[in-house]
């Protein structure tokens, strides 16, 4: 293997890396029935003048499995982080308790959990996609190694060889990464 494959599918791997973690954070927002702090992190809201995320006007924590609180900062904010929260289109229903506010998170309902489990369908398929980009990406760039004469038809074949195994396993992480969710979401 050489130098210049090497740092190839080091890079490969840095942007495979990657699509798994925005996989990962894109599940996190799924709401599965139990409280999870990922669950309120894409929230925004109104204030000083603009939106700014939940995480930068209070704290959020997990006092039991099927509760979050958050903790706001500024007391002039709670009732637009409660707001936030009901308008976020997460199904929930927050109230204000001085300066905290409870969030409990309702069981799902079977029509819920089926449609939580297609959008993580839809969510790991957009990984797999991006994982092949990122594969298409190596291989273009050993085709215009090989077309420069910097590398042999041989060394673009071993080379196409390691992106396809590389990129076999990101797949397959995908796919271990979605089972585990469905089978997070469909427990009841």
């Amino acid at each position: 293997m050489s130098v210049d494959q090497k740092s190839l599918l080091a890079d490969l791997t840095r942007r495979m890396d990657g699509a798994i973690e925005s996989l990962r954070r894109d599940f996190a927002g799924l709401r599965s029935g139990r409280a999870s702090p990922a669950l309120l992190e894409p929230v925004r809201v109104e204030a000083y003048g603009g939106e700014v995320p939940l995480t930068q006007v209070g704290s959020i924590a997990v006092p039991e499995a099927r509760m979050l609180t958050v903790q706001v900062w500024d007391r002039t904010l709670v009732g637009a982080v409660e707001r936030a929260i009901r308008d976020a289109g997460l199904g929930l229903n927050p109230a204000a308790d001085g300066q905290t506010v409870r969030v409990p998170i309702p069981q799902l309902t079977e029509e819920r959990r089926n449609e939580l489990a297609r959008a993580a369908g839809k969510y790991a398929e957009n990984g797999k996609i991006a994982v092949r980009g990122v594969r298409r990406d190596g291989m273009d760039q050993s085709k215009k190694l090989e077309k420069a004469g910097d590398i042999s038809e041989d060394d673009v074949k071993t080379w196409s060889d390691a992106i396809q195994k590389l990129t076999d396993q990101y797949v397959k992480r995908v796919d271990e990464l979605l089972v585990e969710k469905e089978r997070e979401i469909k427990q009841v």
